[in-house]
């Protein structure tokens, strides 16, 4: 059994335990050079040599290809698991520096994506089932397993260990899928209008790059005069956080509005409750509010550091923007909001975006972006469709143009609102 000094498989450890593990004969598995299955790392700590050569011997007669590397003490498997990814571990249950379940503990915590088999004597059969309950795999019971069944249980609790990582995944992503999808209620809510006759076409969707769950957000509402309010906003970058606060700025918006607060004090509350709610000093938002009047002649417009506002005609689209206001949250204090007014085109719909929408590069590797520019001229390629045919037609243009330069990379929502025949 002596080994063979030229075997590339040959383990070593780092530990002072190499020359032991020569005279024994520990070495990788033994594999035949016509054998092309990837070896199971195994790691055996085990401070007994004649356990250690049982176990290598049983490895060797199971015909399953492993890469072995034998260390005696947990101080010492705690340091091999850095540049030895074990795939199973080999653990006895009494060591020089840790004994029972505390062993265990520790290797499940230094190897967490290793399966752990204990090796335990005949009269420890009840502290084997106690480490399975704490988190093996599977125990067996030293000089009373054949090599075949040896092998096989390390095959199963290799694969019972990645079957728990995939299945812990996966209920991590149901968990991680459900919150994303409250937030995407809060962000992206039933529009709420009672008697005004408002068609209300939009999308969201999250940046390709990233395809994190980011702050767009919207909303249209009602006032009792008949007013319809909209809003559409930006919460600067990706993740559950800021998707939270675009669903409180959302939240807070249509309080305000219903209660009657007027423009400029509206902003100024939202201002404030960014600040409050808020992760970090540096987080902003972009926001752009407009009212229709039921008179459907005008609209008032208020922009917070957000783009403007396509206003389209079954002719053309043109971009309109009103006088420009600091975003939310930005170190200025007495901040004030213009607000802007446009006399609304007869038959007009307006249009209201997220810069993500024309941000998207043109070409691989390029700085050249589609710009608001290159948004209105595909936009004017759909002028002749309406609603949700042109909200689609739009994205779809978009998706093209940007295609080589790797897609819309932000997230992005787009709004298309317009009276409709009572």
């Amino acid at each position: 059994m002596a080994a063979d000094a030229g075997d590339p498989t040959a383990s070593t450890d780092g530990s002072g335990v190499n020359a032991v593990s020569e005279h024994l004969g520990l070495q990788g598995s033994r594999r035949r050079p016509s054998e092309r299955a990837a070896p199971v790392r195994v790691l055996l700590v085990e401070d007994d040599a004649g356990d250690a050569l049982l176990v290598e011997e049983l490895l060797a007669d199971s015909g399953l290809v492993t890469e072995l590397r034998w260390v005696t003490t947990l101080g010492e498997a705690t340091k091999a698991v850095g540049d030895f990814p074990a795939q199973c571990v080999l653990l006895d249950l009494h060591l020089p520096d840790a004994q029972g379940l505390p062993a265990l503990d520790q290797v499940l915590s230094s190897a967490p994506e290793a399966a752990v088999v204990v090796l335990t004597g005949w009269a420890e059969q009840e502290a084997g089932l106690a480490a399975v309950a704490a988190g093996a795999q599977d125990y067996l019971i030293k000089g009373q397993v054949e090599p075949d069944l040896f092998g096989r249980a390390i095959r199963y609790a290799v694969h019972r260990k990645q079957a728990e990582r995939t299945a812990a995944a996966l209920q991590a992503e149901r968990i991680r899928s459900q919150e994303n999808a409250r937030l995407e209620r809060g962000l992206l809510p039933v529009p709420l209008l009672s008697k005004a006759p408002m068609a209300v076409a939009s999308r969201a969707r999250p940046g390709r790059a990233s395809s994190l769950l980011g702050g767009d957000f919207f909303d249209v509402v009602e006032a009792d005069d008949g007013t319809v309010h909209a809003v559409i906003g930006d919460v600067c970058g990706h993740g559950p956080n800021e998707a939270a606060l675009g669903v409180c700025l959302r939240i807070a918006w249509r309080t305000l509005v219903l209660s009657g607060l007027s423009r400029q004090r509206l902003m100024e509350q939202l201002d404030r409750i960014l600040r409050a709610e808020r992760s970090s000093p540096e987080i902003f938002a972009t926001v752009c509010t407009i009212e229709l009047p039921p008179d459907r002649h005008t609209v008032r417009v208020l922009r917070a550091g957000h783009p403007g506002v396509l206003v389209h005609t079954p002719a053309t689209v043109e971009l309109y923007e009103p006088d420009p206001g600091l975003a939310l949250g930005l170190p200025f204090e007495d901040e004030r909001w213009p607000q802007s007014e446009l006399a609304l085109p007869q038959d007009a719909a307006l249009v209201l975006f997220t810069d993500g929408l024309f941000e998207g590069r043109l070409s691989a590797g390029g700085r050249q972006r589609l710009g608001e520019r290159g948004l209105v001229a595909l936009a004017r390629e759909c002028a002749h469709l309406s609603g949700e045919r042109f909200v689609d037609a739009l994205l779809a243009k978009v998706d093209a143009a940007t295609a080589e330069g790797g897609g819309l990379t932000d997230d992005v929502a787009v709004m298309h609102l317009k009276w409709s025949e009572e």
